[in-house]
């Protein structure tokens, strides 16, 4: 007596069907780790390097970390006068009172207007000018200097540059100093005695008796630097050596200056004999300007004429053209983010160890044999350890041999091919569709029982011969039949 079994389709063998594992990590964390250290670097710069057009940006009157009332207290214990002035003609006006220190800062939020004006300062003040623009120094005809390096934060340095000692007595005996962020050099075709210091960090145009001084940092006259390296002796003694201390504190950028005639005590322009420009007191009558009201124009609102605005047109001819300002045009991080992303990029090639896009299709030169082929493209995938690649090749001739036998259209569903050929082989339709369609393989073992499957099915799906029964096929556990008893 004999019983015909019940056939029920058994689970899809875990050896046999790739493992289904996410590889996202692979591409999200190189990403994740650029991401982080981009995003650390910027803060790390924006924290460290402060805005000098925000508000309170080395104030006398402001505590903030970016402040200077620090140094103004500083200054007020050593017995040094500190007067804060808010607009850029009363501070000049200030700053000619007597022997005094102007300073500026902020030079950047200047009016183009009023920064030549600086030219005009007696011979009894120093300028102290932070971190000056290439468009200030340029301004300033009495600082014939130019930026030569700026560097990503700011260092401290000796106050020793090109093996000479910083020409301002006061400063010679100090130590480090955090000036080392913008660095500077003699403009192109300038003759003026500029003198260096603080490994250029530092530019000193001397004159009778006091100078004119670019410092290339703002750390050390701020509240949360003052206290590191010698910082707070640098600033001091750069600032206090005169006893005043005339100190421009702007909020923003300067609106355009408004010359007056000297009544109601706005300040008037006026011409100072030699050509230079200074500021006259009231009923000074000497008053020139642009119609533009801009100071040191050629005419009067007379129509007068200056005698010798053309020689200084010719003088300004004479200098040598300005450096392309596209590198100056950007900031700084700009050009650090895209050194970054192109080591990036550098990175992510030598990970692949390819060129990134998909591969050139190049016609052979010569015939080969298709087993020397198929030998020297399997060890090219091993030696790439391009599984992915190798399994999609073998699923692809796979299919293109499966589906003119079951007389499928190349476009057919994949659904409809692994239940079109699971019915011909009697597999069970979700292992058959997981070995057609599923995921890459993780290990060569996993690639090697992905081909012998592959295998079984193309020839399992075979068309029976028409004079015959069909051949018997190999016993598979993914058998759909029971056995007859």
């Amino acid at each position: 007596m004999s019983a015909q079994a019940t056939a029920v389709p058994p689970a899809p063998r875990a050896d046999v069907a790739p493992r289904r594992r996410r590889r996202r990590h692979r591409l999200l964390i190189p990403l994740g780790l650029a991401a982080a250290l981009l995003a650390t670097t910027l803060v790390t710069r924006a924290v460290d390097q402060p805005d000098p057009g925000d508000r309170g940006f080395l104030s006398p009157v402001a505590t903030g970390d970016d402040g200077g009332s620090r140094l103004a207290d500083a200054l007020r214990g050593q017995g040094v006068t500190v007067q804060r002035e808010t607009d850029t003609l009363r501070a000049l006006l200030a700053a000619r009172g007597g022997a005094a220190t102007l300073f500026v800062p902020a030079p950047g939020l200047l009016h183009p207007d009023t920064v030549g004006a600086l030219d005009s300062l007696p011979s009894t003040t120093r300028l102290v000018l932070v971190d000056p623009s290439r468009r200030v120094l340029e301004a300033v005809r009495l600082l014939p200097v130019q930026p030569a390096g700026r560097r990503w934060a700011a260092q401290a340095v000796g106050p020793d540059a090109r093996g000479l000692p910083c020409p301002l007595p006061e400063l010679r005996q100090l130590g480090r100093v955090a000036v080392g962020l913008q660095r500077y050099a003699l403009a192109p075709g300038a003759s003026a005695p500029v003198r260096f210091c603080f490994a250029d960090g530092l530019a000193l145009l001397p004159r009778v008796p006091e100078s004119t001084v670019a410092v290339g940092a703002s750390d050390p006259f701020r509240n949360d630097r003052i206290d590191e390296w010698d910082n707070r002796a640098f600033a001091t003694a750069l600032l206090g050596g005169p006893g005043r201390v005339v100190w421009l504190d702007l909020d923003g950028p300067e609106p355009p200056p408004v010359f007056g005639d000297g009544s109601s005590g706005s300040p008037a322009w006026s011409p100072t004999p030699g050509g230079s420009t200074g500021y006259g007191g009231p009923g000074s009558g000497t008053g020139t300007g642009t119609g533009d009201g801009r100071p040191g124009g050629p005419a009067d609102p007379g129509g007068e004429t200056d005698d010798d605005s053309e020689g200084r047109g010719d003088n300004r001819a004479d200098r040598p053209d300005p450096p392309n300002p596209l590198w100056s045009a950007f900031p700084g991080w700009l050009w650090a983010l895209l050194a970054q992303l192109a080591l990036a990029a550098l990175l992510a090639a030598l990970w692949r160890a390819r060129r990134l896009g998909p591969p050139a299709v190049e016609p052979l030169p010569v015939t080969v044999r298709s087993a020397e082929t198929v030998l020297g493209r399997a060890r090219l995938y091993e030696k790439a350890g391009a599984r992915d690649a190798a399994a999609r090749t073998l699923r692809s001739a796979a299919l293109d041999r499966l589906t003119p036998r079951l007389h499928l259209p190349p476009t057919a569903p994949p659904t409809d091919v692994a239940a079109a050929v699971a019915a011909r082989t009697g597999d069970d339709p979700r292992w058959t569709d997981e070995v057609l369609h599923g995921t890459g393989p993780e290990t060569d073992q996993d690639l090697l029982d992905l081909a012998r499957a592959l295998d079984r099915l193309t020839r399992g799906a075979a068309p029976h011969a028409p004079d015959g029964p069909p051949p018997p096929a190999a016993p598979h556990p993914h058998r759909a039949e029971g056995d007859p008893r």
